[in-house]
């Protein structure tokens, strides 16, 4: 897929897709009977401004440095860092990509209020190694940050960008030249020059938009991520659909899973898996490693901040899946896996390793407030 080069291009890209309405896109399949309840109310601004349960950690998570890791290769040929909510590091084959990267304070259109960063980043990201693709799967708040874009841009002045269609102009807003932007629909692909890394942009049921009116004015996708050894599947944001089973009959088994369990309610079951949603989906997608993301760091819902993990942990597992939770920080190879702990029970007993890095404003980690926050959901 070649870069693009002008606003009217990418116009005329975005209304042929099949998924282009004429107002905006939309999910292809119908929502599945039972995900959404329709008797479930959204969250009320005292909800939100007086959040019940245990929504916060009571202190700093556990986390350690990839740093040196990072340094040694992967001896499978295939490793993954999780950074936090949606943000993984993926070393695959001598290649890395990085997801949904966001480094900022904050979730939300305002710098002073919204869902505030409980968990500090593990790395600096002027510490990151050298990147061979960001994928970018929507443009929620929680997905792409303004700041981490800014400062990728400048950092990395050579890495490309991948994301789905429309989303590439606000990148290009924040800094990254349009010769380093590909937008994909659902199933095109994006290759390195020899062909020794490929993304593919796939289904996902979600939504997008920034404000109160630019509702699906942009793609959401789920993305691929293959060499010629290995292949890694990414959820970004959505919800259980059947066409997570074509995924599987397109790309065929997958050595890592990444797949979002958090920030799940009964009022927008249709948009996020919540942790039962996603062993559906890791079925339907032929099971393989399974590294949970889309927690531990921001209270986007109103569970506890805990729940899809501990969840997780009383759930059986499709056949042929291995469950990951690693540390955050911590570089974990699929084919090298251990049984999971709960490291998460130790949340507030030592401080993290790493200090926060975060974008404009005080330093992050405020595990005992919580601002208010925007109209839900933000992601």
């Amino acid at each position: 897929m070649k870069p693009l080069f002008s606003p009217s291009l990418r116009l005329d890209r975005m209304q042929s897709s099949p998924l282009w309405t004429g107002a905006g896109f939309r999910n292809r399949h119908p929502i599945l009977k039972g995900l959404r309840d329709a008797s479930a109310s959204f969250p009320s601004l005292r909800d939100v401004l007086l959040p019940k349960g245990e929504r916060l950690p009571p202190g700093p998570l556990p986390s350690c440095s990839p740093l040196d890791d990072w340094l040694r290769p992967a001896s499978s040929g295939l490793r993954a860092t999780w950074l936090g909510h949606s943000t993984v590091l993926i070393e695959i084959d001598g290649r890395r990509v990085l997801t949904d990267p966001v480094w900022g304070l904050r979730a939300s259109p305002m710098r002073w209020a919204g869902p505030r960063r409980f968990q500090p980043v593990p790395v600096a990201l002027d510490k990151l190694p050298p990147l061979d693709a960001v994928l970018i799967s929507h443009d929620h708040y929680d997905h792409l940050d303004a700041f981490t874009i800014r400062r990728l841009a400048r950092l990395q002045p050579e890495v490309p960008f991948v994301t789905a269609l429309g989303v590439g102009a606000r990148l290009e807003a924040w800094g990254v030249p349009s010769g380093r932007v590909f937008e994909l629909d659902w199933w095109q692909g994006w290759q390195l020059p020899r062909g020794e890394l490929a993304v593919h942009a796939a289904p996902s049921q979600h939504f997008s938009g920034r404000g109160l009116q630019d509702r699906n004015h942009t793609l959401w996708s789920s993305l691929v991520i293959e060499s010629p050894r290995h292949r890694v599947f990414f959820s970004g944001d959505t919800g259980l659909t059947t066409e997570y089973g074509a995924i599987r009959a397109r790309f065929g088994a997958f050595d890592l899973v990444l797949l979002e369990v958090g920030a799940f309610h009964p009022a927008w079951g249709d948009m996020h898996l919540g942790p039962r949603h996603a062993l559906e989906a890791l079925e339907l997608l032929g099971g393989g490693a399974f590294l949970p993301v889309h927690w531990g760091t921001f209270a986007l819902a109103l569970h506890d901040w805990d729940q899809p993990v501990e969840t997780l942990l009383t759930l059986p597992l499709p056949e042929r899946a291995q469950l990951l939770l690693p540390r955050l920080g911590q570089a974990v190879e699929p084919a090298h896996g251990s049984a999971p702990e709960p490291w998460w029970r130790a949340a507030g007993r030592s401080a993290p390793e790493i200090p926060a890095v975060a974008g404009p404003g005080p330093a992050p980690h405020p595990a005992t407030a919580q601002a208010p926050a925007a109209s839900w959901p933000l992601d």
